[in-house]
């Protein structure tokens, strides 16, 4: 090794040291350490991996036996440091050095991640984690907390020497449902600047909290006694019936060949208007063109029925009907199956994962895409991810034919629209994610509709609220106690101000959002200080979620639930990071606890609303024995 090359190493020694766990590669180092030299890594190891780090690199910085680099760099390269090997090698090491933007947004919102189940995001991020990381990383879970899991998987993302750990992470959140993790983590080009860019324009002045919904799979209209038990028992009782005139009026724009935004109330039968526009489609399609219609559900028991469904009504013409869940995916090929299949019923995250992984190189192969609950199409969740894929190739003046477009849905939603205006922005908004020419809802067959569809009773029930409220007054206590440490950590009210009487709201959970976002971007001149202050904002913020997440249960259940809740998310605390902020706001919280406790067993104290819904069922069980029950809270 030359003088030039041991000066290289003394420069770029802070990437190594940033990335480096020497303790993986001693084994491979034997030829040149000595085992004296190794014990003291070991040792030093103990009591943190950047100090274990900087022994090591002090250790070989001073070898002089011929091949210790090339030595060095195979050792790294057997661990699984191969993105530092490349650096070292070229000595280039600007690819690490762009990775350090996201390990301080990392860090800035860990306090926000401590729900996530390390186990469930692993096989999707698992490639960026050196193997020891990954196995520490369970032992942790399985022995210690979900919570400590997280925390010891943050600390490995953030010395991976991986250049596409960042991307993984988004996709691993994606893949695992964490979508409002997702949501602050956010580092795609295609939903707005990058994370380089964000990171220095603290421009950003709005907020969007996505919420999923769901309705219940829809058989209306599709056969006889349809039941979602086995494939063999639809495939014995299905009898097409003929379509409604008002369903014939929903499908008409998508047969027109228009992208269309079918919105429609739960028991109408979509599905069935999916069914004919499929059957337009497949016996219409141009000549020299193959059709190929993939039918997108978002959950796994609707793709479940839908699928059954699919396969009832096309494969007696002779149609191949194929699904894929992400139960299935590990045993099947997506390429094949798309290839020889005329209608795929899949489960979103499905195409995405292809798409990323370019088993799929473009969304041409398909003629038709149906989306099923299509108001889910925003933030990052994976129908917005295909839309932006789609729009990215309909703006590409040398892309393929595009699929048509059909969403269904019962209804598109209001977002966090406060007025008219705002809401037909909303609505606006959705269809511009999808690209829709056409809203169909029925306007000349609304009595057809009004016969077949079923129309719920309502009774609205008024009773008393709560005669004292300690439970909520301490509580609210404890979150103004949280909001003034907030303003001495720094001046919150230039980044977002809240008033009093939304506590216990979805407005103080949407102001939580925004002032999230906000800390995501603040910058200080003092870069230690802007960690320091941020990471501090989003402990203080994650917090008052909580708070208010108790304040909205004890509202609709019982005391002891919401203080259930708070007791499990302080449990995470105490196995996380735990840092003194953390330890001093967990010891306000204690000394409640007692006080808090002691209300949540006084029976003076039960949830009026509780008592009026005991009644309601005593009432209807004892008027009818077969009585069955759904209860939305």
């Amino acid at each position: 090794m030359t003088a030039e090359e041991k000066q290289n190493l003394r420069c770029y020694r802070r990437y190594i040291e940033r990335s480096l766990n020497p303790v993986y590669v001693l084994s491979n180092m034997s030829d040149w350490l000595s085992d004296e030299v190794k014990e003291r890594v070991r040792k030093e190891e103990e009591k943190g991996v950047t100090a274990a780090a900087a022994l090591f690199l002090d250790a070989v910085l001073l070898l002089e036996a011929e091949g210790w680099l090339r030595g060095f760099l195979d050792a790294l390269v057997a661990a699984g440091y191969t993105g530092l090997a490349e650096a070292i090698e070229n000595w280039d090491f600007s690819k690490l050095e762009k990775l350090e933007l996201h390990r301080q947004l990392l860090k800035r919102i860990e306090a926000t991640m401590l729900e996530i189940d390390p186990v469930a995001i692993m096989p999707y991020i698992n490639t960026c984690l050196i193997d020891r990381d990954c196995d520490e990383i369970l032992q942790v879970c399985e022995y210690r907390s979900k919570a400590a899991g997280i925390t010891k998987l943050i600390e490995c993302l953030c010395r991976s020497d991986k250049e596409n750990w960042p991307k993984s992470l988004q996709l691993a959140l994606d893949n695992a449902g964490y979508y409002n993790a997702s949501e602050l983590w956010n580092i795609r080009e295609d939903n707005g600047k990058a994370v380089d860019g964000e990171m220095t324009d603290a421009s950003e002045n709005y907020f969007e909290t996505m919420m999923t919904f769901s309705e219940e799979a829809e058989c209306d209209n599709l056969g006889e006694n349809l039941s979602p038990v086995s494939e063999s028992t639809y495939e014995s009782v299905y009898k097409p019936k003929t379509a409604r005139s008002y369903q014939i009026e929903l499908a008409q724009p998508a047969i027109d060949g228009k992208n269309t935004l079918i919105c429609a109330p739960t028991g109408s039968g979509k599905t069935f208007v999916a069914l004919l526009i499929c059957e337009h489609h497949l016996q219409n399609i141009p000549s020299g063109q193959k059709a190929k219609v993939v039918f997108l559900a978002t959950k796994v028991p609707v793709y479940e029925q839908q699928k059954n469904v699919f396969r009832q009504h096309f494969e007696r013409s002779g149609y191949s009907v194929q699904g894929i869940c992400g139960e299935t995916v590990a045993n099947i090929s997506v390429e094949n199956v798309i290839q020889d299949s005329d209608i795929i019923v899949l489960t979103p995250q499905i195409l995405v994962n292809s798409m990323g992984k370019g088993v799929l190189s473009s969304l041409s192969i398909f003629t038709l895409m149906i989306f099923d609950e299509c108001h889910n199409t925003t933030g990052n969740h994976p129908y917005n991810v295909l839309m932006t894929r789609y729009l990215d190739q309909k703006f590409d003046s040398s892309a393929n034919q595009l699929p048509q477009i059909v969403g269904l849905t019962a209804s598109v939603g209001v977002g966090n629209a406060k007025t008219t205006n705002e809401t037909v922005e909303h609505i606006c908004t959705l269809c511009s994610y999808l690209d829709i020419q056409a809203i169909s809802t029925v306007r000349e067959n609304k009595q057809d509709l009004q016969r077949f569809g079923s129309k719920p009773e309502m009774h609205i029930r008024w009773v008393k609220m709560r005669a004292q409220n300690h439970f909520a007054d301490i509580i609210s206590g404890l979150m103004s106690e949280t909001e003034m440490l907030m303003r001495k950590i720094y001046s919150v009210d230039t980044i977002s101000q809240i008033n009093k009487n939304y506590l216990g709201t979805q407005r103080y959970e949407q102001w939580i959002v925004s002032t999230q976002k906000k800390c995501r971007l603040l910058q200080l001149e003092d870069k230690e200080k802007e960690s320091s202050v941020c990471r501090d904002l989003f402990i203080c913020t994650e917090h008052l979620r909580k708070f208010n997440d108790a304040l909205i249960i004890s509202e609709d259940a019982r005391i002891e639930d919401a203080l259930a809740y708070l007791n499990e998310f302080f449990t995470n605390v105490k196995n996380g990071p735990y840092t003194e902020l953390e330890k001093q706001l967990t010891e306000k919280f204690q000394e409640k606890e007692l006080e808090l406790t002691a209300l949540s067993k006084d029976e003076s104290n039960e949830n009026p609303k509780l008592e009026e819904l005991a009644c309601i069922l005593d009432e209807a069980y004892r008027y009818n024995p077969e009585t069955r029950t759904i209860l939305f809270a």
